[in-house]
C-alpha cells in the first residue's frame, strides 16, 4: 500500500535568528533564520493519516511574532480530506506548535509514545526551560483523552496503517516520534524536530533544544536508515521545503506534495 504525502503549512515567523536553531556556539547567530510550521498529510484511498496538528490563531497571537496563514483544517480540505473523518492523527511530540488543533479531528484516534506524555505529566514539565514549549490545555485534553480510550500509547515502533509506521527517536523530547511513510517514490520520513532544517541533518548540527544530546544524532542516524534517500527525509520547520517539493495548485505557497 503507497501513499500521497503532503506538507501543509499553517504558519511561519519571520522574527527568528540562527541562534534559535542551533546547539552550540554559531559564529552567525544574530543572522536572520526564519521557522515554517507544518502538519502533514498521508492519504491512500479513503484512509488518511495526519501527522501532527499545529497550534491555534489564538496561540499564535498569545506568543507573538507568529504569522498564522491559513487553517490546516481549510487546507486539508481542499486536499480532499474532510478533517472531522479523519482516521488517525499521530503526534510527533507535545510542544505546543505540534498539539494544538487536536479537537478540530474529534473522529481520530490519536498516537503518542507513551514515554512522551509520561515526561509532560512529571515533575519537570513545569521547570522553567521544558515549561514554556508545551501548552497546558492541550495536555489537559490528551490526558482527558487517554481516559476515553480515544489515545493510543505505543513504545518504540508501531504501525498506524498498512505502510504507515512511528518509530520513537527521542533527543529533541524523550519521546519525540517520527512518521515513515511507503510511496511511490520510496519511502519518506516525515522528520518533525527530528531534524527542523535541512541544515540540522544535511550537516549533523543539533536543534537548540535538546533533551539528551547523543539520543538527538542517533535520531539522525535512524532517519537516514529508515528513508530510501536523504532526499526523502523532510525536516520539520524549514521553509525550503515548498521550495523543493511541487506546489498543490491553488494553494502556493501553503502546501507541496512530497511523494
Amino acid at each position: 500500500m503507497t501513499w500521497q504525502v503532503y506538507a501543509v503549512r499553517f504558519a511561519h515567523r519571520d522574527a527568528s535568528v540562527r541562534g534559535e536553531h542551533f546547539y552550540g556556539h554559531d559564529p552567525c547567530a544574530l543572522d536572520r533564520f526564519p521557522i515554517s510550521y507544518y502538519v502533514w498529510l498521508a492519504v491512500s484511498g479513503d484512509e488518511a493519516v495526519l501527522f501532527d496538528a499545529g497550534f491555534t490563531p489564538e496561540t499564535a497571537a498569545r506568543r507573538g511574532n507568529r504569522e498564522y496563514l491559513r487553517s490546516p483544517m481549510d487546507t486539508i480540505r481542499s486536499l480532499g480530506v474532510d478533517p472531522d473523518v479523519v482516521p488517525h492523527v499521530v503526534l510527533s511530540h507535545l510542544h505546543y506548535d505540534h498539539t494544538g488543533h487536536l479537537r478540530d479531528f474529534p473522529g481520530a484516534r490519536i498516537v503518542l509514545q507513551e514515554r512522551e506524555l509520561a515526561f509532560w505529566t512529571s515533575r519537570h514539565a513545569s521547570r522553567g526551560e521544558h515549561a514554556h514549549l508545551a501548552e497546558p490545555g492541550d495536555v489537559a485534553y490528551l490526558v482527558e483523552q487517554n481516559l476515553t480510550g480515544r489515545v493510543r500509547l505505543v513504545d518504540g515502533v508501531h504501525e498506524v496503517a498498512p505502510g504507515v509506521t512511528a518509530h520513537r527517536l527521542g533527543g529533541h523530547t524523550p519521546g519525540l516520534q517520527v512518521l515513515r511513510v511507503a510511496t511511490e517514490a520510496g519511502h519518506v520520513v516525515l522528520a518533525a524536530d527530528g531534524s527542523h532544517f535541512y541544515e540540522n541533518i544535511g550537516r549533523d548540527r543539533p536543534y537548540a533544544v535538546v533533551n539528551h544530546l547523543p539520543s538527538m544524532y542517533e535520531a539522525f542516524d535512524a532517519m537516514r536508515a529508515l528513508a530510501d534517500a536523504e532526499e526523502l527525509i523532510v525536516p520539520g520547520h524549514d521553509p525550503r521545503v515548498l521550495d523543493r517539493f511541487p506546489a498543490v495548485t491553488g494553494l502556493e505557497g501553503i502546501a507541496a506534495r512530497i511523494a
